[in-house]
Order: structure tokens, then C-alpha cells, then sequence
């Protein structure tokens, strides 16, 4: 039997949001893993999770829902992929913290420091394009940048910056991993978001959340 173009549509692009937010969860336990420094939010992750004894990914978890709570005032509008990457991302992350031992050596931490930003770089294309809405991480920078008139740029450095260094206050890993995530995930993520495009949703999709959360992710 035959699928419905449109209902065919939809499951790809549900397939897409979920093994995407499971491969983000994962590249970010290998940043973690290598050992030379974790993109900006997990840099904060890591130092909470050093002073409650949560994992990393449960502190993902209470993050992300925390900022949710923040779309309200902002009146950003969640969608499904908003919703799922507040539980999704976290739970891949432990996961495969459980599977990947640290790595031992300098060499073996390049690798996987270079695994998880490639990586890191699939899975953002995956999830953003398909159009499911954005992290609530992300929605945060928007929701800022219309709320003030401030470029996403900026909102996105001024809050990522604060995330660093609250981060590294608490115990957080910044280092080269860090500066080479900066630098390198707005070209992978513009890449496989092409790659991983798919048609329009229709008008009257319930679960799409449209907005700027291309914007959020890819710096111009």
C-alpha cells in the first residue's frame, strides 16, 4: 500500500527531528569525551552538573526546560522539535556517555573532538531542517532579538558568553574543542541543512512552528 505524499512528508521529516536530536546528544558526549573543550551550553552543563552530582545530560534536561519557561515573557510560540529537544538531546547524551570511554591520549581526543563536531554539524541540519521548530536554547536568542531590536549576532554572543563563563566558574571544560566548535559549526550546519532540506509544510500543519531558528544556529 502506498504512502500519502503528504503523510510520507511527515514521517521523514519526524524521522529527521528525532535521529537528529539523538545525534546532537551524542556529538556532544564525544566533545565531552575528548576532553579539550565543550560547545558554550555545555560548558554550563558540565560545571552544574559538577556541583549538583547530576549527569550532564539531567542537567540538559532541567536547563532547557528552565529556558523554555523563558519563551513566555519573549511570546516565542514552541513547536515539537522545541518540546522533544529539551528531553531527546539530554537522553542521547548519557547514553553514549554510558558506550564511549574517555579518550586517552591527545591523539584520541582530536579524533573524537573531530567526530563530535562533524557530527555535531549532521545532527543540526537534521533537526532544524525539518522545520519542527527550534531549540528552546535557540528560541531564546530570537525571542531576544525581537524583543529588543538587537541583532541575533549579538544576542547570540551576549548570552552564549555569559553561559561560558558561568560555566567555567563552575567547573565547566573549555578549550581548543571550544574555539574549533565557534569556527566551525555555522559552515557544517548551513552544509547539512541543504543536504537534509525538504519541501514546505503545508499550511495547516499543527506541530510546525515556523520562524528564525536557521538564524539562531547560523551566524551570517
Amino acid at each position: 500500500m502506498s504512502v500519502p505524499p503528504s503523510q510520507g512528508g511527515l514521517i521523514r521529516r519526524l524521522l529527521q527531528l528525532y535521529v537528529g536530536l539523538a545525534l546532537y546528544g551524542a556529538s556532544s558526549a564525544l566533545l565531552v569525551r575528548a576532553g579539550l573543550g565543550l560547545e558554550p551550553w555545555n560548558v554550563l552543563h558540565q560545571g552544574l552538573a559538577e556541583l549538583t552530582g547530576l549527569s550532564i545530560g539531567a542537567v540538559s534536561i532541567v536547563v532547557g526546560a528552565v529556558v523554555l519557561l523563558l519563551w513566555i515573557p519573549l511570546r516565542q510560540r514552541p513547536g515539537l522539535g522545541t518540546v522533544s529537544n529539551v528531553f531527546v538531546v539530554g537522553l542521547a547524551m548519557d547514553g553514549t556517555l554510558a558506550l564511549v570511554p574517555e579518550a586517552h591520549g591527545l591523539s584520541a581526543g582530536a579524533a573524537l573532538l573531530a567526530a563530535g563536531i562533524v557530527l555535531n554539524g549532521v545532527a543540526t541540519g537534521l533537526y532544524i531542517a525539518a522545520r519542527f521548530g527550534p531549540g528552546p536554547r535557540d528560541g531564546l536568542m530570537t525571542g531576544l532579538h525581537r524583543r529588543t531590536g538587537r541583532s541575533i549576532r549579538l544576542m547570540r554572543t551576549a548570552v552564549e558568553a555569559a553561559v561560558v563563563v558561568t560555566g567555567v566558574a563552575l567547573g565547566g571544560t573549555v578549550g581548543v574543542g571550544t574555539l574549533l566548535y565557534a569556527v566551525s559549526i555555522g559552515p557544517l550546519a548551513q552544509l547539512f541543512l541543504r543536504v537534509f532540506a525538504v519541501p514546505p509544510a503545508s499550511a495547516g500543519s499543527a506541530v510546525v512552528a515556523t520562524g528564525s531558528s536557521r538564524r539562531a544556529i547560523l551566524r551570517p
